[in-house]
């Protein structure tokens, strides 16, 4: 199935056809409706026809039964045109009664009263004009007004009918339109659905190629199906990938060129600095070994910056593309705690775990990395004989990881500042060479990358950190989402 040029024609066309169910059964419900109203006007004129007929006909027999006896008794030509002017009002009457639906019952009554009533005038008018007996005229009169009151009946007979009528049809409308809306209703939802599906299925194309992009994979090419804005949409995000594949391309290779350019000459100059200090070119005097140990100190923090700018540069990689997978947190903190233990023992600190039995979802290497850095942090800045307690527990969905250490700890209005890259506090570090600055800054980019948090806090005389991790990793919640 194809695609409308536009998003929003896409929209407009989703739209009508959820409008066509409905419009088909408000169309269908207004035509009933009036159907409904058409039957009942026709009733009620229908009522009031037989009822106002009904009326009539009683009273033009009211005027044949006088009319007939007084002919039975005095032969005059007055009464005679008088009585043939109600006998043919009353045929039209008749007539126009035996138009309305009535029943069989109700047209043999009406057809009884006609036929005596015509019995009675041919009595009376037939030539040659006779004397007629009064008795028989008085018998067929009192037969025609008994019969008057079956003619009466039938105006509340068709009324009742109508009415029972017009509630059957109104039932049956009720039940058609109650057996519609369920229908329409279950057309529209399931309509709905499937253009929810349908609409969505562009969207979410972009959804994942965004995701892509931020991943850091930009080996896959990004087709976005759907309108052709949309298309467009997705043929700009494939120019963006590629784009930024050659960025990436460019920046890995001026960091290995620069790591290359860089250590090469580095490295003569230490060596060389070795050799001088080592006296093998021959013996130095004091101010020129001071020299020498200035210039050999200082080529060894250049190159543990260089080595610490690249690894950073690997890191903000590295933090845009997690691997998550169930990592035992309190085997993890073992783990880093063992490869800081020489150190530590060297400067003669005493540590300390709090360990719960604690499983998260993460990227274990990356996680390991915070650790790394955090404990690095602690026994650099811990002074020689201090302590360093490292806790880790569960919090509600989140697992928070302290390490504190007894060293001077950092001021209030560093920190924030701490976790910027090369940023170096007012703090010493007891270990001879200084950091780069740029081990919190790694930790902090690992830890929000996990959809967690670092920070400092300052309820204790010395260092306090305190990593904060969701224990379900931000990827699997966004695509349960």
């Amino acid at each position: 199935m194809g695609y409308p040029r536009s998003f929003l024609g896409l929209l407009l066309a989703g739209f009508t056809l959820v409008a066509l169910p409905l419009v088909g059964a408000l169309a269908y419900s207004a035509w009933n409706t009036e159907r409904l109203a058409e039957q009942s006007r026709n009733a009620v004129f229908n009522a009031s026809q037989a009822a106002r007929a009904s009326r009539s006909l009683v009273n033009r027999i009211g005027s044949i039964e006088r009319l007939a006896q007084q002919m039975a008794i005095v032969e005059d030509s007055a009464l005679a045109a008088d009585y043939a002017r109600v006998h043919q009002s009353f045929k039209q009457v008749a007539d126009e009664l035996s138009l309305l639906p009535l029943d069989g019952e109700q047209q043999l009554a009406l057809k009884k009263t006609v036929e005596q009533e015509r019995s009675l005038y041919d009595l009376l008018t037939e030539p040659p004009r006779r004397r007629v007996d009064a008795r028989r005229v008085v018998r067929l009169t009192s037969e025609l007004a008994e019969n008057a009151y079956e003619v009466l009946a039938i105006s509340y007979l068709v009324a009742d009918r109508e009415v029972v009528r017009l509630r059957a049809n109104a039932e049956t409308v009720l039940r058609r339109l109650i057996l519609l809306v369920i229908f329409s209703t279950a057309i529209v939802l399931t309509i709905a659905l499937a253009l929810t599906r349908y609409i969505a299925r562009p969207i979410a194309e972009l959804d994942a190629s965004i995701r892509q992009l931020g991943g850091a994979d930009f080996t896959r090419p990004i087709r976005v199906r759907g309108p052709e804005d949309l298309q467009t949409l997705g043929e700009r995000l494939d120019w963006l990938r590629r784009r930024l594949a050659e960025l990436e391309a460019e920046k890995n290779r001026f960091l290995r060129h620069l790591s290359h350019e860089l250590k090469t000459p580095l490295t003569a100059l230490r060596e060389g600095a070795e050799l001088l200090n080592d006296q093998v070119g021959g013996p130095l005097a004091p101010p020129q070994r001071q020299v020498v140990a200035i210039m050999r100190d200082n080529s060894v923090k250049l190159q543990r910056l260089i080595e610490d700018l690249l690894d950073y540069q690997r890191a903000l990689h590295a933090a845009a593309s997690l691997l998550p997978g169930q990592v035992a947190l309190d085997a993890l903190v073992r783990e880093a705690v063992r490869s800081h233990e020489l150190a530590m023992q060297a400067k003669g600190q005493t540590l300390a775990l709090e360990l719960e039995k604690l499983e998260i979802e993460a990227d274990r290497e990356k996680l390991r990395s915070i650790l790394d850095n955090l404990l690095g942090n602690a026994v650099k800045f811990a002074p020689t004989g201090g302590s360093i307690t490292v806790t880790a527990r569960s919090v509600d969905n989140d697992a928070v990881v302290d390490v504190l250490d007894s060293g001077p700890g950092v001021p209030v209005e560093e920190r924030e500042a701490i976790f910027d890259s090369f940023f170096r506090g007012r703090a010493k570090a007891s270990a001879r060479i200084e950091g780069s600055g740029l081990g919190l800054a790694i930790a902090r980019e690992f830890a929000e990358a996990h959809g967690g948090r670092i920070h400092v806090l300052g309820d204790t005389n010395g260092g306090h950190f305190r990593v904060t991790l969701p224990r379900k990793s931000r990827q699997a919640l966004a695509v349960a989402a």
